[in-house]
């Protein structure tokens, strides 16, 4: 497989940089074996049967960027710098690992200040990234990180413009319960407590597991040979409710659907033993074409990057021709793209 395999053309006009209002708004590509239907997600309860269970992501993101100053007092007075933080995740010592933009304007030891509450030192450097010791820990850090940070948006939509106090909510899901995330997992954003009742009255269940999306999941794929692209690791978590509740719906026949890709690849993690099974940790996982699903029989997801992880990953799901097929129905029809964007459901053929 060639990272050529995976690419397609995409006009940058159909990469969203707002989402639908309201959410559940967003308009649904639904491939059902060969077929490929147009609806709004409000209408994803008519392609659900009762007895499917969807499998929801409920890690919240972070308003993980932060804008601050770096003061310095030298020979010729007091000299100052802005830099700019993304933070990436925590470390078990306390400290944060960030990027800082420009690096090279801050020395190990010096204090970059966000705000009248909330300030940082810099403890190490490392490959680019650095190791941030902020002034406050626990709920007091919560609360500061809230007032001071931003979302931190996806590249392609923080190319575009910047991120705002609308971000905070649009960027997090209705059910976002546990702080970690740098990046949503943007398929859940299109559900609203209008839909999440109709999914519920359909006979529909839902189970919640935890992956603390990364930074990482934007990182470009530069190798031609796929398979030896290395994924970055996220942490999550499978509760041992989560697995019986997924087991039980898979031992009664019915659908699991995960919501995103990131749900997806958690509860693979989970059954790479042949059946789901508690599970906690970090996975790295890698679905291409070949992988061998052992719980997913079919995905909610938005549309993705092209030559990136998640086109592999939906080309694993559905098949490489199929999905082509889909991405060009898409663009024609001038669907949303990327984070902000629309959705589609993906059952696959032996699956439906």
């Amino acid at each position: 497989m060639k990272l050529s395999d995976f690419d397609f053309e995409l006009p940058e006009r159909l990469i969203a940089t707002r989402p639908a209002k309201p959410r559940s708004s967003a308009r649904l590509l639904v491939s059902e074996g060969d077929r490929i239907s147009d609806a709004h997600v409000y209408d994803l309860p008519d392609w659900l049967r009762p007895g499917d269970r969807l499998v929801l992501n409920d890690t919240k993101v972070i308003p993980a960027r932060l804008s601050g100053e770096r003061h310095r007092q030298g020979a010729e007075g007091e000299t100052r710098a802005r830099i700019e933080v993304t933070l990436l995740e925590p470390r078990a010592d306390g400290t944060w690992v960030a990027l800082l933009k420009p690096l090279k304007k801050i020395r190990e030891g010096e204090d970059i200040r966000f705000s009248a509450a909330l300030s940082a030192r810099l403890e190490a450097k490392e490959d680019g990234q650095g190791g941030l010791r902020f002034n406050l820990t626990g709920d007091d850090f919560d609360a500061a990180l809230a007032a001071a940070g931003m979302m931190p948006l996806p590249p392609y939509i923080a190319a575009k413009r910047a991120a705002d106090d609308q971000d905070k909510q649009d960027y997090q899901t209705v059910f976002a319960r546990h702080p970690g995330a740098v990046a949503a997992p943007t398929a859940s954003l299109h559900f609203d407590d209008d839909l999440l009742a109709a999914i519920r009255a359909k006979g529909v269940e839902t189970t919640h597991v935890t992956l603390h999306v990364g930074a990482g999941t934007f990182l470009p794929v530069k190798v031609e040979d796929v398979t030896s692209h290395k994924m970055h690791a996220e942490w999550g978590e499978v509760s041992e409710t989560a697995a019986a509740e997924i087991a039980a719906t898979k031992a009664a026949g019915g659908r699991v659907i995960p919501v995103g890709t990131t749900a997806l690849r958690l509860i693979e993690s989970a059954a790479r033993g042949g059946q789901i099974a508690a599970w906690r940790g970090e996975t790295d996982i890698f679905i291409y074409p070949g992988f061998e699903f052992h719980v997913a029989d079919a995905l909610m997801t938005n549309f993705h990057l092209p030559k990136s992880t998640l086109m592999m990953l939906v080309s694993a799901l559905i098949g490489h021709d199929r999905i082509r097929r889909i991405y060009d129905h898409a663009v024609r029809e001038e669907y949303r793209f990327f984070s902000y964007g629309d959705a589609s459901l993906l059952i696959p053929p032996n699956r439906d």
